[in-house]
């Protein structure tokens, strides 16, 4: 005898239900968990707005976001995605926060990126938080050492918050 209530669950059909910004988030994911640097950099705006947590002027357009995510994906290990979370960010797009786990030399990160997306469900605008502020640091310098090898940034510009 059961004293608990019958349930009965439907299986959801999610394409038909998700929307261009959920289909943006699959394909995020796997691109990052396949390391596919082309696949993520596809899925942005050409002025993709990138606000990151070490650096007070934002990085804009294609080209830019585009090399800084090469930079990215050589300086995190053990990057993976661990949440996701749905709600509104300022503004009328449509929004995401993917909740994160990371390694940079022997730092652990734990961090948020809050994406926000254009009609088509392209990424137009994605925002870094990140802590503790030791992590951040490390992160800081793995960055600036890699943009200004890969020829990014002059290595005369501080490294620092811009």
């Amino acid at each position: 005898m059961s004293t608990s209530p019958a349930v009965e669950t439907q299986a959801a059909d999610s394409s038909a239900a998700s929307t261009p910004a959920d289909r943006t988030v699959a394909r995020l994911r796997a691109a990052v968990e396949q390391g596919d640097h082309a696949a993520i950099v596809a899925l942005f705006r050409d002025d993709i707005v990138f606000h990151s947590p070490v650096k007070f002027r934002p990085f804009e357009g294609l080209a830019t976001v585009g090399a800084l995510f090469a930079v990215l994906m050589r300086t995190f290990e053990d990057f993976r995605y661990v949440g996701d979370l749905t709600g509104d960010l300022e503004g009328d797009a449509d929004s995401r926060v993917l909740v994160f786990r990371a390694r940079v030399g022997d730092k652990q990160i734990h961090g948020v990126d809050m994406l926000q997306f254009d009609d088509e469900g392209r990424i137009a605008t994605f925002t870094v938080m990140i802590r503790p502020q030791s992590a951040a640091t490390a992160l800081s310098e793995a960055v600036f050492a890699g943009l200004v090898a890969d020829g990014v940034v002059p290595a005369a510009q501080s490294g620092g918050q811009q």
